[in-house]
């Protein structure tokens, strides 16, 4: 790169992007919104450090290049090395500004250039979410042009002409953003006064930090010393997310580029938003960039087959990023003896796992989880042996395969309804042996019964039931069908002769109110029933 100019902006951006860099994983750490999956300082960075690239690439001078083919270059380099909820805004927020500060032709950047880029980059970075939330990167950013747009009636020089010198212009430059670092600070400081997932954790937004991180690197470059000082923040108190957070119950954070032609962003966001959440969708008629988090990324991506190419496609597990970042930020005790992986499904059947002590192994609709995902919760869970309950047939093969190659000892209950693993877990003690754990829990298995009622998937070829029926079971026997209540009052008729306590797992769409199943209890059988929010089944039961 000839021109000093574009030099002078390389290394500007080159020493924010170091100064993000020293601090990129005190960024991860504060990331709790709207996933905890602690990569906002790894998104940030990628995103700066495409521009970087792109800025390498490019030979000539500014006028050579063309104003608007560098803010096309730097504006799609941004966009195309975003990942994230965090990198995709940060790009938007590049081009806004870059977009500003090339439209003055003529004009040496100075603070009313500045003040105008930081209020393009506000209506570009809030025009990106659909449904922005303050407290974060985008309250930062607002807070920063503010600051800049109300102090630069007061500032003794606000224009500079094409003669000024550069260094004068620097610390022009430098004194303009400076203030703008401290209404930044400000701002991070308030964040949890205006976002309940912030103040449950007792932490700062990762994404407004970030921000006032890079804009003091671009202070330390103009300066030519160390960046102002930024008060360290402290990761949070409470790993676990709370209700409000978003996507708690998506699994991947997903991101791609397209191009083509003629491609409409805005068309594609009510589709996306049926696969999952925390949709951002970017970009030109040209190129696009997607994110969404969801169960199915492959399913987000198809949607745009026919639309264009779909390139740079990434499918980040969430729950191991924030599996990862836990067991880094919890203080450091001594690992149980033995810890219990499960496999559930349903928000209320992983409560009550966890609320006894178990780490959940997200099933999904089928009940059929990966070697993968198996192993990747018996890596993280706290105890140098682990007691894996698969809950389902369809897992135990799975399980089979994770306990022979897992790097602890694993001992598999195969188990084939997770109500007879919730009952059974009474048997557990984590001072024990994975192995003297599981002959416990089989044990208390044996002694238990279990049932369920579903709805219908398919015709019986044999005539008995059709679609939408009730179908119910004893084991692996089919005992009714036809009428949800008789089907019901049959297994539990069954499941509970000689038995005292009779265990109810409610699923999505029963028919039935709690009422009912009360109803069909027989006289001395104590129910114990649960919102368990399974798909499939709309009864799970187990009597003991």
């Amino acid at each position: 790169m000839s021109d000093p100019s574009l030099a002078r902006f390389r290394t500007v951006l080159a020493t924010a992007y170091a100064e993000l860099e020293r601090r990129r994983q005190e960024v991860n750490d504060l990331n709790v919104f709207p996933v905890a999956d602690g990569d906002t300082g790894d998104n940030m960075a990628m995103t700066i450090r495409a521009v970087l690239d792109e800025l390498d690439s490019l030979e000539g001078e500014i006028d050579e290049i063309g104003r608007d083919e560098l803010v096309q270059a730097v504006a799609r380099a941004a966009l195309l090395g975003a990942r994230g909820n965090s990198g995709v805004i940060l790009s938007q927020i590049v081009r806004g500004a870059a977009e500003e500060l090339a439209s003055r032709r003529g004009e040496l950047i100075d603070p009313v250039l500045v003040s105008a880029a930081f209020a393009r980059a506000v209506d570009a970075a809030y025009a990106s979410v659909r449904e922005p939330a303050e407290g974060t990167m985008l309250s930062a950013l607002r807070a920063m042009a503010h600051r800049l747009a109300q102090d630069l009636a007061h500032m003794e020089v606000q224009r500079l002409g094409p003669d000024a010198d550069p260094a004068q212009q620097d610390a022009l430059l430098a004194d303009v953003l400076e203030r703008a670092v401290a209404a930044g600070q400000e701002a991070v400081r308030r964040g949890p006064e205006q976002l309940a997932a912030l103040r449950e954790a007792d932490v700062v937004d990762a994404g407004a930090y970030g921000l006032v991180v890079i804009v003091a690197g671009v202070v330390a470059a103009l300066r030519g010393h160390a960046a102002p000082e930024l008060e360290h923040q402290p990761p949070p108190r409470a790993f676990a997310q709370g209700p409000g957070h978003e996507s708690a119950t998506y699994r991947y954070c997903t991101n791609f580029a397209v191009t083509g032609e003629g491609l409409s962003g805005p068309a594609f966001v009510p589709a996306l938003e049926g696969l999952g959440d925390s949709v951002l969708v970017v970009g030109d008629a040209a190129t696009l960039r997607v994110h969404v988090h969801t169960d199915e990324p492959e399913r987000a991506a198809a949607l745009f087959a026919q639309a264009g190419e779909v390139s740079r496609f990434e499918a980040t597990d969430m729950r191991a990023q924030e599996a990862d970042r836990v067991r880094r930020l919890a203080p450091a005790t001594e690992l149980a003896r033995c810890a219990v992986v499960a496999v559930a499904s349903g928000g209320g059947v992983v409560r009550l796992y966890e609320e006894l002590g178990a780490h959940v192994v997200d099933g999904g609709p089928t009940l059929n989880p990966s070697t993968r995902d198996l192993l990747e919760t018996i890596a993280t869970a706290p105890g140098t042996e682990v007691l894996l309950l698969a809950n389902s047939a369809n897992v135990i093969l799975a399980a089979e395969r994770a306990a022979e190659i897992a790097e602890k000892p694993v001992s598999l209950v195969p188990t084939d309804a997770p109500q007879a693993g919730l009952a059974a877990l009474v048997a557990f003690a984590p001072d024990r042996s994975a192995a003297d754990n599981a002959t416990a829990v089989n044990e208390a298995v044996a002694a238990l019964r279990s049932g369920g009622v579903a709805e219908a998937a398919r015709d019986d070829p044999a005539g008995r039931f059709r679609v939408g029926d009730a179908v119910a079971y004893a084991g692996d026997e089919l005992l009714a069908w036809g009428d949800p209540h008789a089907a019901l009052a049959a297994v539990i008729s069954d499941i509970t002769r000689g038995r005292e306590l009779l265990t109810c797992l409610e699923g999505l769409g029963a028919p039935l109110d709690r009422a009912s199943v009360e109803a069909a209890v027989p006289d001395g059988v104590e129910l114990d029933y649960h919102s368990g929010g399974q798909p499939a089944w709309w009864w799970l039961l187990c009597a003991e």
